[in-house]
């Protein structure tokens, strides 16, 4: 059965070890992480996992760049920076880290309407960092959950299929899917069927409703989501990815926990 677990939000405890304790005391399984905290804070998240129990199970973000990055030194210093994350996560015992092609570097919604680089240089850049990256994921016993954004973020990888095209032409073994059911609602014709279809590559789930906000606050269809991931068999982490939308963050954000356990 897979377990509910969240980022960071803006009400949680600055000091880690108080952060982790109220993670664990609201009721989430496990904590995710973002990266440069986590590579900045090392030795601290190491006793507040100690001291509270509560597992960090993956990393979210913080690098210098994408892995499909269109400027050369921000994609290198962007592997550079998730080799070490992964080595961190190992310490941990992390289970990996959540990476798109790119976010906010150019979409086809907007202008200027072209990319300043060509769909196979968009290819074959990703495919040189996750050849990397998937090395290095199985020296730590980690995983690259690789993660497609909606249309509007970034223009590479947009549906789960496009994802696991990459993978499958890259013959990688330590990348997997991330499936966001934010992004999937937008882009998927059928998130649901979507992740039927790719059950054997889906490995860590990100959860938030259709307008971003936290789960039952909007018109997502959370119960069926939840039933489809049982269908599947899915045994890993569903972890909290959203803003949240309140007069109290904190009663809103227990709230919505207390909805997702009565969808289960």
């Amino acid at each position: 059965m897979f377990k509910i677990c969240t980022q960071d939000q803006a009400f949680l405890p600055r000091e880690l070890k108080e952060r982790f304790q109220k993670v664990q005391d609201m009721g989430f399984d496990g904590y995710e992480i973002d990266g440069a905290l986590l590579l900045n804070n090392l030795d601290e998240v190491k006793e507040a996992i100690k001291e509270t129990g509560l597992p960090v199970v993956s990393a979210c973000g913080g690098y210098r760049g994408w892995i499909g990055d269109f400027i050369e030194e921000r994609r290198l210093n962007g592997i550079e920076d998730i080799q070490k994350i992964l080595e961190a996560l190992q310490e941990i015992g992390g289970k990996g880290i959540v990476v798109p092609a790119a976010w906010g570097m150019f979409t086809f919604r907007l202008p200027p309407m072209q990319s300043p680089r060509s769909a196979e240089g968009d290819r074959k850049a990703i495919l040189d960092s996750l050849k990397i990256l998937d090395k290095k994921a199985g020296e730590t016993n980690t995983v690259i959950f690789l993660e497609p954004l909606n249309r509007y973020q970034d223009h590479m990888i947009n549906t789960l299929a496009a994802a696991r095209s990459i993978i499958e032409e890259g013959k990688f073994q330590n990348v997997k899917l991330i499936a966001d059911a934010y992004h999937m609602n937008i882009d998927e014709d059928n998130m649901f069927q979507s992740l039927i279809d790719n059950k054997d590559m889906v490995k860590h789930i990100h959860i938030a409703e259709n307008h971003r906000f936290q789960p039952g606050s909007g018109s997502m269809d959370f119960k069926k989501l939840f039933k489809t991931l049982k269908d599947i068999n899915y045994d890993g982490y569903v972890v909290y990815e959203c803003r949240i939308r309140g007069e109290n963050p904190e009663k809103e954000y227990q709230k919505s926990l207390e909805y997702l356990k009565s969808c289960e």
